[in-house]
């Protein structure tokens, strides 16, 4: 999640995302996770193998985005390479499985638990006693208080970007020997599991140096499976190497070497060899899939389709003739590509991560919560699930929640608290808010109704005025189940409409009317028979400005973009689509907020009532006059929200806080600043000789386990359930 306001390339507890790019209630009982949280979408997607089948030794190729400017994953410029480094070579306490949910590593942890709660709580961490750093040394309590001090955010000195969770330790100390942790919290704290994850050295966290500088470009000490061998900066590359020190199983592979290479370079550099192991777009994935085909089956030429038909082939044949010298050595190395590309396989999943619709409610139509219902409700989000993940054979269903996604503890599909596609029930929304059609329009040289990216007091009034303040809640009473409330009031033959704040409209007004072409009075809609044009209100057409990333990877995002702009268009919204650098789109527009509809992603998280939280916080003025948003670029928040947070974190009962979690996302939904869509696919392209790697899902990679498949050897046929 982004820490710095600047980048949406972001860290969520160790797992860093770029977010942007395709391929970015009522209270609840507390009922078992089981009957709420439901299996993973798709299962991981590795090739296991048991460890008796992985070859011993060998070097991996991974494809990263870049050469991390940080090796320090609690600094605001870490990335998902130096994720992927510390968890190959530094010590976690807990790791995710398969379902998104924290597990005890035992490789470090002989056990982990609160043993107090009065007056405070106390967590005992026992230590594997043959656990040690790689000069020898002991981890223990030293290591545990260097990093609290470091990220407690008491010193200022650290440049961290977060320090969630251990603001709240009171203490640390050594228990009744060298293997024993006791950490004393303040205050409860429900989501300590999340801390110690990764665990730096004492050298690393001790000292402010250490900390801001030390590590950023080298790792002298770790505690892993590998250690970091070398960072190649000029060849664009790190190498892990086998730990000589490593206790725990040894690794099967002697590297990893990690390649920096850019998204549309990563088919060619795995036809060249120069790499095993990439995450690729939808469209390599397609390369691949051609080039496994029987042998003979032709390649496609721009504008042809791809068959096996002899008409077709000689159709190519005769197109290859006609074309340039240049064209032709293309379309050659184009072939040749293809034949190597006959070594890999694509293994999809999905990312931990969904894309969602932000709606920016800052100023402009969208700070009228009726509005941005009214565009969620002209959704089909089924649709547009289907849109990404369909053609690349993942199930298109969309996701049913903020905070969590299908099979982490936390997940519930609470969208029922907003309600479903309803075309009549968006326009009746619209109507309410005084958007009526055939309404008259000031010169075309006037703006539309757009977010002008208002900052301060005078936004803040502008959403009050329009409804969009801050207010009890929600669709329906508390202690109730949303879906029940969802029946009564989200839609349906009811007319009394529950706002996110406690406000009503009356759907009955619709039926009301007024003269064509003339100012409707708020809250009806123009007659049958009226004029038909653009909605319209205060003499300004209802159109959003939608703001979407043009680098590689985003042709996704547009096609999901193109369906929303047709579905609200039926509803009488109209969209600007606007296309702006990778560079650009966060730090100029979505963090500015210069934009009416974005797309974009946030990672899921085993631990929401943390890490979720400022995403969803609702927006307070700064000293300045200025708005501090945290990282909640929709501008949307309540009071409410922020208080079950706080209550979620503060509960120490595991299906308590879970329940608290899933009645702040029903009322984020009702809040409908962000509409979750899909979760995204992951894709990967692997040799067919590569196992125990892929695409991994929620899981923590098991990098002692990665290699390739001893002769002779075949891996499971299918890839195991989450």
């Amino acid at each position: 999640m982004s820490h710095d306001g600047v980048r949406l390339r972001a860290v969520m507890r160790s797992v860093a995302f770029l977010t942007a790019g395709a391929l970015a209630v009522p209270t609840l009982a507390a009922c078992s996770s089981d009957d709420e949280s439901g299996k993973p979408l798709a299962g991981q997607d590795i090739a296991p193998v048991g460890r008796a089948l992985v070859a011993d030794g060998g070097t991996l190729n991974w494809a990263v985005d870049d050469v991390p400017e940080t090796l320090n994953t609690f600094q605001s410029d870490a990335d998902d390479a130096t994720t992927r480094v510390a968890q190959a070579v530094l010590p976690a306490m807990f790791r995710l499985d398969a379902q998104g949910r924290p597990q005890r590593d035992a490789d470090y942890l002989e056990s982990a638990k609160v043993v107090d709660t009065e007056p405070k709580q106390v967590v005992l961490y026992k230590l594997d006693q043959r656990a040690v750093w790689s000069d020898g040394r002991e981890i223990g309590a030293a290591d545990f208080a260097a990093q609290w001090r470091a990220l407690s955010g008491k010193d200022s000195a650290y440049w961290t970007a977060r320090n969630a969770g251990y603001d709240r330790i009171e203490k640390i100390e050594r228990g009744a020997n060298n293997l024993e942790v006791k950490v004393t919290f303040s205050r409860p704290y429900a989501d300590w599991k999340a801390l110690f994850s990764p665990l730096y050295p004492k050298d690393v966290m001790g000292t402010p140096d250490s900390f801001n500088d030390g590590a950023r470009r080298k790792l002298k000490v770790t505690a892993g499976a590998f250690s970091v061998q070398k960072i190649d900066r000029k060849d664009k590359e790190i190498v892990l190497g086998r730990n000589p020190h490593w206790w725990g199983r040894p690794a099967k592979l002697s590297q990893i070497v990690l390649h920096a290479v850019p998204l549309d370079k990563r088919a060619a550099a795995l036809a060249d060899g120069t790499v095993d192991l990439a995450a690729i777009d939808p469209a390599d994935a397609n390369r691949i899939a051609l080039a496994g085909r029987a042998k003979g089956t032709s390649t496609p030429l721009q504008g042809a389709s791809p068959t096996s038909s002899d008409e077709n082939k000689n159709e190519s044949r005769q197109k290859a003739k006609k074309l340039g010298k240049k064209q032709r050595k293309a379309l050659a190395e184009f072939l040749r590509q293809q034949d190597a590309l006959r070594a890999f396989t694509v293994r999809r999943s999905f990312e931990p991560a969904y894309t969602q619709l932000a709606l920016n409610g800052s100023g402009g139509p969208l700070a009228d919560e009726r509005v941005r219902r009214a565009v969620a409700r002209a959704l089909d989000r089924t649709e547009l699930a289907k849109v990404v993940l369909k053609p690349l054979g993942l199930p298109a269903v969309p996701v049913g929640s903020h905070l969590a996604l299908s099979g982490q503890a936390a997940y519930a599909d609470n969208s029922g608290a907003l309600g479903g596609q309803d075309t009549t029930e968006a326009q009746a929304l619209l109507a309410d808010a005084g958007w009526v059609a055939g309404g008259p329009l000031k010169d075309k040289g006037e703006k539309a109704a757009g977010a002008e990216g208002k900052k301060g007091k005078k936004a803040d009034d502008e959403a009050e005025s329009e409804g969009g303040s801050d207010g009890q809640y929600i669709v329906g009473e508390d202690n109730k189940d949303p879906q029940d409330h969802t029946k009564k009031h989200g839609h349906g033959d009811e007319s009394s409409k529950h706002l996110a704040d406690g406000k009503q409209y009356d759907g009955r007004k619709v039926k009301q009317g007024g003269a064509p072409g003339a100012y409707a009075p708020k809250g009806t809609a123009a007659p049958a028979g009226a004029k038909t044009g653009p909605l319209a209100k205060d003499g300004k057409p209802l159109t959003l400005r939608f703001v979407l990333p043009s680098g590689t990877g985003s042709e996704s995002l547009s096609a999901v973009a193109d369906s929303i702009s047709r579905m609200l268009e039926k509803v009488g919204i109209r969209t600007e689509i606007t296309k702006v650098s990778d560079d650009s789109y966060f730090k100029d527009h979505i963090a500015s907020g210069q934009y009416d509809l974005a797309l974009y992603s946030w990672p899921a998280s085993a631990f929401p009532a943390t890490d979720a939280r400022p995403i969803f916080a609702k927006p307070v003025p700064a000293a300045d006059g200025s708005l501090n948003v945290e990282q909640n670029y929709t501008r949307v928040g309540t009071d409410q929200v922020d208080q079950l947070f706080d209550q979620a974190a503060s509960t120490l009962d595991e299906d308590e806080s879970a329940a608290l979690v899933r009645k702040a996302d029903a009322r984020i939904w009702a809040a409908a600043g962000s509409i979750p869509l899909y979760q995204r696919p992951q894709l990967t392209a692997a040799r067919r000789t590569v196992v125990n790697a892929g695409s991994f899902g929620f899981q923590t990679p098991v990098y002692e386990d990665m290699g390739f498949l001893k002769k002779g050897a075949h891996p499971s046929a299918s890839p195991t359930k989450g």
